[in-house]
């Protein structure tokens, strides 16, 4: 059975690393949720989070935003291919419950997937 973790090597931790994301991304994106990525010349895929303080006023809802992205893509990382990824919350994605919030983060990782692949 594959290993499943989130672990340091797994993370953008850097503004730097953040910023060559924003450079020219690939995109998935739904009323609620964006994801940008970019190929990293690494053998797996790295996370990024942001959820900004005007999507999601109280901390305790930023961080159940990050924790359900955090948790989909460390059960998606084997099928994603080598990029870094940024997940930027949106207005409004509070009132999203965590199981349709669970479905729009797979539905977007495919996306993303199928959009890496052919702009390679």
């Amino acid at each position: 059975m594959a290993r499943h973790a989130f672990s340091r090597e797994l993370r953008l931790l850097t503004p730097a690393q953040f910023k060559n994301v924003f450079d020219n991304p690939v995109r998935a994106a739904s009323p609620h949720i964006t994801l940008l990525a970019k190929p990293n010349g690494l053998e797996h895929p790295r996370l990024g989070l942001a959820v900004p303080k005007k999507a999601l006023k109280r901390a305790v809802w930023r961080n159940r935003v990050k924790r359900v992205a955090r948790e989909s893509f460390r059960l998606k990382q084997h099928k994603l291919p080598a990029v870094d990824i940024v997940v930027i919350a949106k207005k409004g994605i509070g009132d999203v419950p965590n199981d349709e919030l669970f479905e729009l983060m797979e539905k977007l990782w495919r996306t993303l997937s199928r959009r890496c692949k052919s702009s390679a």
